[in-house]
């Protein structure tokens, strides 16, 4: 019989784009030192670590013991996951799993990243395939730009319906003291931004940002011991579908989207997501993902999602404010940034998002995009599931 599984300590570091004051080391261990704090614990009560980022980035080996002295998993089992933009959900999933199982009862689950050590172009692209896809791609920013552009031949979007996305998370990133970007962007400042790659401008894109974030997964049979109410994780779902970019068509992976939030909602029993979900911390990368990914997560129809972000829906104050904290396009740790979206549901779902709380979260959902077209899904609730769910 699985264990049913909380999220009760968070910690993170403020999220900057450079942090020359700290080696790796010394960052993770910031966000380690919160999350053991706030969940009231000491090392010693940590029984495993999960740990991830994107190490070729860095170019360093072997993460999970090279980052010992941060993590304080000394002399304890540790894991290491590294899968792209999903590193950090696939790093909560794994904790999730490791507390479930009932083999572990308190996880810690790290994901970190310092960016202004790496080359993160120079790594994707030579991490992809020599003769289909390194010409085209060129690092993420063309890959996204496909996208876009595929998005936009199927459903007549249009760039500025994307601009909107971008200012809904700048503007919501003003209230998050841990954000990296804390700009005010209007319509016409990212109209007028330069290009990347067309139709993908500077003010639709994430920064490169140096932080770390921590959290703490626990047992049902534990889950008294922590001062905070429980963040509870009530489904997850992954798809990890293809090993290279060239493998899906674009459209099929447009399509496929859908399919990890749909296994989660069939578990919980959401039929109306837009309307059921209190909150949701997203994984979008650029503007144009808070279009397309409205779609997939079944908040409007195929089409709809650009009525839908223009509506203020998705604001603060709206149906489903999406991503309060500012999101992925105002902090980019990339190993740590979808363990972010968690650790921010969490706080949600305990009432301690300061000033960019939503009020009265029951459900929240985090998501994790990235590698080649993957997606990784984990709804979160206030109150306990009558079972657990893989």
């Amino acid at each position: 019989m699985g264990k049913r599984v909380a999220v009760v300590g968070v910690g993170m570091t403020k999220q900057r784009s450079s942090r020359p004051d700290v080696n790796g080391q010394e960052l993770i261990n910031e966000a380690v030192r919160a999350a053991l704090e706030d969940a009231g614990i000491s090392r010693r009560d940590i029984d495993a670590v999960v740990i991830g980022n994107m190490d070729h980035f860095e170019g360093i080996n072997y993460v999970d013991t090279w980052s010992v002295d941060g993590s304080g998993a000394l002399m304890k089992p540790i894991m290491k996951l590294t899968t792209g933009g999903t590193t950090g959900t696939t790093v909560a999933m794994a904790a999730y799993y490791h507390v479930a199982s009932g083999l572990f009862q308190r996880v810690l689950a790290i994901g970190w990243e310092k960016n202004s050590e790496s080359d993160t172009t120079g790594a994707i692209i030579t991490a992809f395939d020599p003769f289909w896809d390194r010409p085209i791609f060129a690092g993420a920013v063309a890959g996204l730009a496909l996208e876009a552009t595929q998005y936009m031949h199927l459903t007549g979007a249009t760039e500025e319906d994307a601009a909107y996305v971008a200012v809904r998370e700048r503007r919501h990133a003003l209230n998050n003291p841990y954000a990296h970007l804390h700009i005010n962007l209007t319509i016409e400042d990212v109209m007028n931004s330069p290009y990347l790659s067309w139709p993908v401008k500077m003010g639709d894109m994430c920064p490169r940002t140096d932080g770390a974030c921590a959290v703490v997964f626990a047992s049902e049979d534990v889950v008294d011991e922590f001062p905070h109410r429980p963040a509870w994780i009530l489904a997850v779902a992954d798809r990890h579908l293809w090993s290279y970019t060239s493998d899906p068509y674009v459209n099929q992976a447009l399509e496929t989207g859908g399919w990890a939030p749909k296994e989660v909602y069939d578990k919980v029993g959401i039929r109306d997501p837009l309307k059921e979900i209190d909150v949701a911390e997203l994984y979008l990368p650029y503007s144009f993902a808070g279009l397309r990914y409205m779609e997939s997560l079944g908040f409007c129809e195929r089409g709809g999602g650009p009525a839908l972000v223009r509506s203020g829906a998705t604001d603060m104050g709206g149906e489903c404010p999406v991503n309060p904290s500012g999101g992925v396009m105002s902090s980019n740790a990339i190993g740590a940034t979808g363990l972010l979206r968690v650790a921010e549901c969490a706080l949600q779902i305990q009432g301690r998002a300061g000033d960019r709380q939503v009020p009265d979260v029951e459900i929240a959902l985090a998501t994790g995009f990235g590698g080649c077209f993957w997606s990784d899904v984990l709804l979160m609730g206030g109150e306990m599931p009558e079972k657990p769910r893989g």
